[in-house]
């Protein structure tokens, strides 16, 4: 049974995480079996996933894969993920492209394709063998204040509003994060201009577990290749024309990928419902503040070139699992937010800027940087030590690694 609302006692959790989407919910679950009192604000109801666990496909990261093989998800999952076994990166206009094959590494795949919808499934499943968690749900995030060794937390539900106490408050609550807002932490935005057109294609080849990202002045055009014969795409459109490419019937839309795209897929047969997304980088100025910390897209949103957001939240959330199983005495204490802040430095820092970086150079259209960019790709595609860099980025390893995302279970 959910919580009653209703009820006024306060009551104080070790642990309070704001938000149920894929950062929130995985943290949730990493925390499982540490013995703490755990609760989740979630604005959706019960028996209905938030809507980011919508059609988008998500590419998980192979320490990702690892991560959550390791805490019990994937195998809930009710379709089998799509091996990226070789990435391909390539620019209109310009000379030169990328190919990586993860044999080269010795591994079977650099990641998994995973659709948003089934994961949400996979958690919402996880989460049920949860010993413990208590979830308000549906709830929201009113309001944080300082209370002796916790914080304060007003929350509202159908039935009022009441306050609990929490020792550590995790927000996890998305970019436009509330709690973020009621920590008067600041946020550095920056807006790309573009939106990107997510689907589901039936290509005349189906994959073979090639993951495709090409280039335009307009964003990238990605090809991920599905569990179920089908690909993902990801189709760039400047923001001015978004809104008119979410009425173009299958025919125009297919065709507006393929010319951007080519054949290397073949030719797109077919499309699944789409949906465009306008792509702005929110950045916290700082994670954490006292009891509380920031994660996911909370803490960082990113264009999702490379895909590298949720990957990223997800390393957020086991870190922080990893110190609080270290500090269950107060998992809100100095020494806990210190290290917190101290271990996400290097990778948020380095993921942040090849995200922003790669989508600002590729969607610069300058004659002078088309030569540059050539040189680039030339340069990762036949340097090994260089590519082996892009790589363990790719693969999720980078800076200071969470220990289950490093050997697969």
């Amino acid at each position: 049974m959910p919580p009653d609302l209703s009820d006024r006692t306060t009551r104080c959790h070790d642990v309070l995480i704001v938000g149920g989407g894929l950062v929130g919910a995985s943290l949730a679950i990493a925390l499982d079996g540490l013995g703490l009192d755990v609760a989740q604000v979630e604005a959706a109801p019960a028996g209905a996933l938030p809507p980011v666990f919508d059609q988008r496909n998500l590419s998980f990261a192979d320490a990702t894969v690892n991560a959550l093989t390791a805490l019990g998800v994937l195998q809930e999952l009710r379709t089998p993920p799509g091996p990226i076994r070789r990435i391909h990166v390539s620019r209109a206009g310009d000379f030169g492209r990328v190919l990586m094959e993860a044999s080269a590494y010795g591994r079977d795949a650099f990641g998994q394709v995973v659709v948003a919808s089934d994961f949400g499934h996979a958690l919402e499943q996880r989460l049920g063998r949860v010993d413990g968690l208590v979830r308000y749900r549906p709830a929201r995030f009113l309001a944080a204040a300082p209370a002796g060794e916790s914080l304060a937390v007003r929350i509202a539900g159908a039935d009022g509003e009441r306050t609990l106490h929490a020792r550590l408050l995790v927000g996890a609550d998305g970019a436009a994060s509330g709690v973020r807002e009621a920590l008067d932490i600041h946020a550095d935005t920056h807006d790309y201009g573009q939106s990107l057109l997510v689907a589901r294609v039936r290509a005349s080849r189906p994959p073979d577990g090639t993951a495709w990202e090409r280039f335009t002045a307009h964003g990238p055009t990605a090809l991920l290749p599905r569990g179920d014969r089908h690909y993902g795409v990801v189709h760039g459109v400047a923001r001015a024309q978004a809104a008119a490419a979410l009425e173009w019937d299958d025919s125009e839309f297919l065709a507006r990928v393929q010319s951007a795209f080519g054949w290397r897929a073949g030719r797109f047969l077919g499309a699944g419902p789409r949906s465009a997304y306008p792509m702005v980088r929110t950045v916290a100025r700082r994670i954490t503040a006292p009891r509380a910390v920031l994660v996911g897209n909370a803490a960082q949103s990113m264009h999702p070139v490379g895909a590298q957001g949720f990957n990223l939240g997800l390393r957020d959330a086991l870190t922080l699992a990893e110190l609080v199983a270290e500090h269950r005495q107060d998992p809100g204490c100095a020494a806990l937010l210190e290290a917190y802040a101290r271990r996400r430095q290097e990778d948020r820092a380095r993921t942040l800027e090849f995200s922003d970086g790669l989508a600002r150079v590729t969607a610069n259209d300058a004659p002078l940087l088309r030569p540059l960019r050539s040189l680039g790709l030339m340069a990762v595609d036949r340097l090994p030590a260089l590519q082996a860099r892009v790589a363990g980025g790719a693969m999720g390893f980078r800076g200071d690694v969470p220990a289950l995302c490093r050997v697969p279970a």
